[in-house]
């Protein structure tokens, strides 16, 4: 069975529950995780993962690398050897680097390596980062580099097309959903105006959970009944805390924290929509398709989102959500009113959005695909020998 390194360089923080699915649901590959750091072993138990030992600093070598051999970061300060000895030791046939600022880093050693590496862009690794001079000449390279690229959304692949990826060598790379995990519910219609909303992901920026909020107060204000329940952490914890409690909300929105899958299945099963205004940010910060988004559609809640990045491929505008220009509150709004008042058409989204995820994000079928990816880019670099 062939042998597949997993690297990513913090394995794994609270968010990256979809890089963990993939990891631990390789079946026709052997795989073990290269990282830096492991954080959230509870959360998620992998028996084997190799924490890169740190580099001892010899100056005269360094100094030779850096400044007469002109070698880059990763080579003088003895990463590069580090990474390649302990690939060599656990003789893998492929690397699959995790996010593209990470494949960054590594392009020199990618470029070196006998064997091939495959990278996959998640969202916000193909912004630019002014923090770092050169960044997008180093991102268009590695594009021109590997032998295949992956992208979790449509969205993505043209954002890495414009890098100088290849189309030939792009690959979809969606995010698998344990369905047993999120079984779809029965619900009832709140004809008594008890709505139950939730959103649940980092409170960051681009979730636009301002713009939830605010179309949130307005229809609260029509539906007394209505609660609002955000389930996540992040550094927006605070200000939109205050800003619940200005629009006069504060105690119809509740902040749930982060909550583990029992917990965000039940609180899915508990609501009755599924709020997400994702938006671009100035940075140009924007989302793949969210896995949370996906965890409740199978469940069979119908979506209130934005066209933004990759949500319109996975939720059918009319079909199995409504789907409004982003940072717009009146269309939210207004998106909220007309499932409020069409019991049919609510239930109606609910069960399309189920069978839309069993069918297009069933977790074994999408990790077979991912093994695939893996296959061909093999078959690729023994053809380039």
């Amino acid at each position: 069975m062939p042998t597949v390194a997993s690297y990513c360089t913090t394995f794994l923080k609270p968010e990256m529950l979809h890089i963990y699915r993939q990891v631990s649901g390789l079946r026709e590959f052997d795989t073990f995780v290269v990282c830096k750091e492991r954080r959230s072993e509870a959360k998620f138990p992998f028996g084997d993962v190799e924490v890169a030992p740190g580099v001892r600093s010899n100056f005269i070598r360094r100094f030779w690398l850096k400044y007469v051999k002109g070698e880059p970061p990763i080579v003088y300060r003895g990463e590069y050897g580090v990474l390649a000895r302990l690939l060599e030791r656990r003789r893998a046939d492929l690397m699959h680097v995790y996010f593209g600022h990470t494949g960054v880093h590594l392009l020199p050693f990618i470029k070196r390596w006998p064997k091939p590496a495959v990278v996959s862009f998640h969202g916000m690794d193909i912004q630019p980062r002014e923090d770092k001079p050169g960044y997008l000449d180093n991102l268009r390279e590695l594009m021109r580099t590997v032998p295949l690229a992956m992208g979790r959304s449509h969205s993505l692949k043209e954002g890495m097309l414009a890098l100088g990826l290849p189309e030939e060598r792009f690959r979809l790379n969606r995010t698998g959903i344990p369905l047993d995990n999120y079984p779809f519910a029965e619900r009832r219609f709140p004809a008594d105006g008890r709505w139950r909303l939730v959103q649940a992901c980092r409170l960051i920026e681009k979730k636009g959970i301002d713009v939830a909020l605010r179309a949130f107060a307005a229809f609260a204000a029509e539906h007394p009944g209505a609660r609002f329940t955000i389930a996540g952490e992040g550094p927006l914890l605070e200000p939109m805390r205050e800003l619940a409690a200005e629009l006069g909300v504060g105690g119809e929105v509740e902040f749930a924290g982060f909550l583990d899958e029992g917990a965000l299945c039940r609180l899915y099963h508990e609501s009755h929509l599924f709020v997400h205004p994702s938006q671009m940010t100035a940075d140009q910060n924007q989302e793949g398709i969210p896995n949370s988004m996906l965890e409740a559609m199978a469940t069979g809640l119908p979506v209130l989102a934005t066209r933004h990045g990759g949500i319109p491929e996975a939720v059918g505008h009319g079909e199995t959500g409504l789907l409004s220009a982003e940072r717009d509150v009146d269309g939210l709004l207004g998106h909220l009113r007309q499932l409020a008042s069409d019991a049919p058409r609510w239930e109606g989204m609910g069960a399309a959005a189920s069978r839309s995820m069993k069918e297009n994000f069933e977790q074994s079928a999408q990790v077979a695909k991912l093994e695939a990816v893996y296959r061909e880019a093999i078959e690729l670099h023994g053809g380039n020998k």
